[in-house]
């Protein structure tokens, strides 16, 4: 959705590229806050994945409540003060609720919080921040991902895929974990490359695609021919490997095939495994706009249509054993019949 983008910097804060122009009323008087605050993951928007998820909420909730909102993006290198800083800056200002996209953002928001007791905090891709105030908007990240591999090994000519996370970290080893199960419930032999980009955030995981597309060349060379990748903006340099030899990329939390900077990629986007952090973003700032805003912890899962796959892709729906495959493994993680490990 289209908005109106004003680029400024806020000292210690980040780029801000959209401001709330009016005091966030709706015409009915029942809202008293400024707008929304988000606050970007590492990659920031235009990554095509996570970020961009969460923007489409932002944007979707801006619209419909006919509130402001203030998005702001990541500085390289930033410390936990940087986050403290920019959350507390949102808080000031009046905007309600404040989301921190991405779990880098937890201690931030359990001390800011704490600060600031009447506003809502949404915290994403984190669950250990227990406040009335705060909501942890989680996702089985595991179960999208076991359908990415039922795919992948569906899909693949070579039983030879490969799987590239971002930061090794436990958050993307549930992602590999998920893969890893649903490849192997398709065929337990399949062989699957694996690839950690860097340690840490800091060093890039999830913010260089040259990383990405370095790691996939590799898993090409050694014979994977699906390639599914949870490392953000990384991820694009995982879809242009892809592309450039013709094998099959699966994108992540977003339906990348429908992104346009990868559009000249599209035809070898398998599917995505995805995560409604746009819809998370739009159901926390609709209970805070009702005056009943959401707290604790909110799991999107397959059953609540919170994870899913993407099959956006006409070559991929051609393909009616994989669509069977990836439907089936679908229903039985929905009924209980498989449980998907997360390590």
């Amino acid at each position: 959705m289209a908005v109106s983008v004003v680029a400024l910097v806020a000292a210690g804060c980040g780029k801000s590229s959209n401001e709330a122009s009016d005091s966030g009323k709706d015409s009915s008087g029942g809202y008293s806050g400024k707008g929304i605050g988000l606050a970007y993951d590492i990659g920031g928007k235009g990554d095509q994945s996570f970020n961009d998820a969460a923007y489409a909420g932002f944007a979707k909730a801006e619209k419909e409540f006919k509130i402001g909102g203030r998005d702001i993006e990541p500085q390289d290198g930033e410390s936990d003060a940087d986050k403290i800083q920019r959350l507390t800056t949102l808080a000031k200002a009046g905007y309600n609720p404040i989301i921190g996209v991405g779990y880098s953002y937890a201690p931030a928001v359990k001390e800011v919080a704490a600060h600031y007791p009447k506003v809502t905090f949404g915290m994403i891709d984190d669950e250990t921040i227990k406040a009335k105030n705060v909501v942890d908007l989680v996702f089985s990240a595991e179960q999208s991902s076991y359908l990415a591999g039922v795919a992948a090994a569906k899909a693949s000519k070579k039983d030879h895929i490969g799987f590239i996370g971002g930061v090794d970290i436990p958050l993307i080893h549930t992602f590999e974990a998920g893969f890893d199960q649903g490849a192997k419930s398709v065929n337990p032999k399949i062989k699957i490359e694996s690839q950690y980009l860097t340690e840490t955030a800091a060093e890039g995981g999830f913010s260089s695609p040259d990383k990405g597309q370095s790691a996939a060349d590799g898993q090409i060379d050694a014979g994977a021919d699906v390639i599914y990748h949870a490392a953000g903006l990384s991820g694009q340099g995982v879809i242009k490997a892809a592309a450039t030899h013709k094998v099959w990329a699966i994108g992540v939390d977003s339906d990348q095939y429908r992104q346009s900077p990868l559009a000249k990629y599209k035809d070898h986007i398998l599917g995505s495994a995805l995560k409604n952090v746009g819809g998370a973003v739009y159901e926390l700032v609709k209970s805070v706009h009702e005056g009943k805003p959401l707290s604790g912890v909110v799991v999107g899962d397959l059953k609540s249509g919170g994870v899913g796959f993407a099959d956006s892709n006409p070559g991929y729906r051609a393909m009616k054993d994989v669509v069977a495959a990836v439907e089936k493994a679908k229903e039985d993680v929905v009924d209980g019949k498989v449980k998907v490990a997360t390590e």
